[in-house]
């Protein structure tokens, strides 16, 4: 169960006017979360590089650095964040930045969640070494969620990499088909910080993915 703490997002605008991320991260560890992961984007989700520190220092789980990650130093200032772990976006990259990228938030102890969104470019990511992969639900440039494309991309994985699902899930039972179509994790947002008690959907959430599977 991957949290995220979002304020907002380009198609919904602003979820948690509010949103405190110490808080937030507290009431997610509570709730039996694995991992947290917080947008730093300023742009398009109002995040920043202080939430993240803030919900870093707030908990003790790992905390994954959610932005477009676009170039070398972008890594490294996930690691100078306190990030423990990196997202590649791999249609936002060629194959060279992709490969390159992930070597060097290996090297600097950070674990790469490759996202990708179809069977081409989880060939890539497979092909530049990736063991952590990310199916996003949602188009990039529609923002459109087709919430059947997880389970169609699950069979293709292939043995031991880790999955996870992201974007379109909105609670315990969309959890418990993921985990059924064999994902390892699901990475929520929206659904916890709009719900009126995050450490309860979380739980929800947990329970139901790690019933089904």
């Amino acid at each position: 169960m991957i949290a995220e703490v979002k304020r907002a997002s380009p198609s919904k605008g602003v979820l948690a006017p509010d949103l405190d991320p110490a808080e937030l991260a507290r009431t997610y560890e509570r709730g039996g979360a694995a991992c947290l992961s917080v947008l730093t984007d300023v742009e398009f989700f109002q995040g920043s590089p202080a939430d993240l520190a803030a919900a870093r220092a707030a908990c003790r789980l790992p905390v994954l650095r959610k932005d477009f990650t676009v170039d070398a130093r972008d890594v490294c200032d996930a690691r100078l964040m306190g990030a423990d772990a990196v997202l590649l976006i791999a249609a936002a990259l060629d194959d060279d930045e992709l490969g390159s990228f992930l070597v060097l938030g290996q090297q600097l102890d950070l674990d790469v969640l490759v996202e990708i969104h179809d069977e081409d470019e989880l060939a890539r990511a497979v092909a530049v070494g990736a063991d952590l992969v990310g199916v996003n639900q949602r188009d990039l440039v529609t923002f459109a969620v087709d919430t059947a494309r997880a389970v169609r991309m699950a069979p293709q994985m292939p043995d031991g990499v880790i999955c996870v699902a992201e974007s379109g899930i909105t609670g315990a039972a969309d959890a418990a088909v993921l985990a059924r179509a064999g994902y390892h994790a699901v990475l929520v947002g929206e659904h916890l910080v709009t719900s009126a008690d995050a450490g309860a959907g979380v739980d929800a959430l947990r329970r139901a993915h790690r019933a089904a599977g």
